[in-house]
């Protein structure tokens, strides 16, 4: 049986992928990470975890992926009724404003840029997990 995630992770950069489950688990051993590489897994994998009633705490989407775009990645899940209330990070190298813009107006709920360095990437996830598992309260 397939257990929902705390967090849904789209990222094609398998090396950022792996040092980010790191990074997670320092901020917090109990949290759990599912990772696929591109739009269209992420999609196929979002449909299954809907018909079978999983629903991760959690999206962090990156913006560039190789097949469909993480903004068309972001349109298609918000398309999925059962993710309606499932907050989307875009969490990508890109810093330019027209990125962030049309990623909060398709349904983002935040627009973050990655990091440099290890230290900074556990000061954002600790941020991440501060706010999005702790503070923030939400429906899903």
């Amino acid at each position: 049986m397939q257990v929902s995630p705390d967090i849904f992770y789209i990222e094609d950069d398998k090396d950022f992928a792996f040092i980010m489950q790191y990074a997670v688990k320092e901020v917090s051993d109990d949290l759990t990470v599912s990772i696929v590489e591109d739009g269209n897994s992420a999609i196929a994998m979002l449909h299954r975890y809907a018909e079978e009633k999983h629903r991760p705490k959690l999206i962090l989407l990156d913006l560039n992926l190789p097949g469909i775009s993480g903004l068309d990645v972001l349109k298609r899940i918000k398309e999925i009724p059962y993710f309606k209330y499932v907050p989307v990070i875009l969490f990508s190298t890109s810093d330019d404003l027209n990125d962030v813009k049309t990623s909060l107006e398709i349904g983002a709920n935040a627009f973050l840029t990655k990091p440099n360095g290890y230290h900074n990437l556990i000061i954002c996830v600790q941020s991440l997990y501060d706010f999005w598992f702790n503070q923030n309260r939400n429906i899903a």
